[in-house]
């Protein structure tokens, strides 16, 4: 099957995958986006796995206050540099992060990480971090949460 442009652009889109690993996940799943976009997942999260002893010194500290302003929550995000710290991936996941923390209360980081991600449940954060450390290239960790 031939990979249109439009197939890569739009895919490339959705994922923020680089342009030849989404013609490489369209051309290995001949075309179908839904596994195509299955294929690079697992490409990130095998990426996080290989970035996983990486230093963390950079990073962010993100809150999330309920509009009822009864809740709340803090949680520090770490990542390998500065740069990545300020993409707008990483900045979503702390603000999701801090939303989760606030809405499901856990107690320690390692609870947080198993649980199941509010808006996408086939998820875990834990997953969704190994996400967007596979799509920026940099080990993220959550350093501390704090839920009000």
């Amino acid at each position: 099957m031939t990979i249109t442009v439009d197939q890569i652009k739009t895919l490339r889109e959705e994922t923020g995958a680089g342009i030849m690993d989404v013609r490489k996940a369209l051309t290995e799943s001949d075309g179908d986006t839904k596994k195509a976009k299955a294929w690079l997942e697992k490409k990130g999260m095998k990426r996080a796995a290989e970035k996983s002893d990486r230093t963390t010194e950079a990073g962010y500290v993100f809150s999330y206050v309920h509009f009822n302003g009864k809740v709340g929550s803090l949680v520090k995000l770490a990542c390998e540099t500065d740069f990545v710290a300020k993409t707008e991936d990483f900045q979503n996941l702390g603000k999701e992060i801090a939303m989760q923390v606030a809405s499901m209360k856990p107690e320690t980081i390692e609870e947080l990480l198993k649980q199941d991600f509010l808006k996408d449940t086939s998820k875990t954060i834990e997953a969704l971090i190994k996400l967007i450390s596979g799509k920026t290239g940099e080990n993220i960790k959550v350093v501390s949460i704090a839920c009000l």
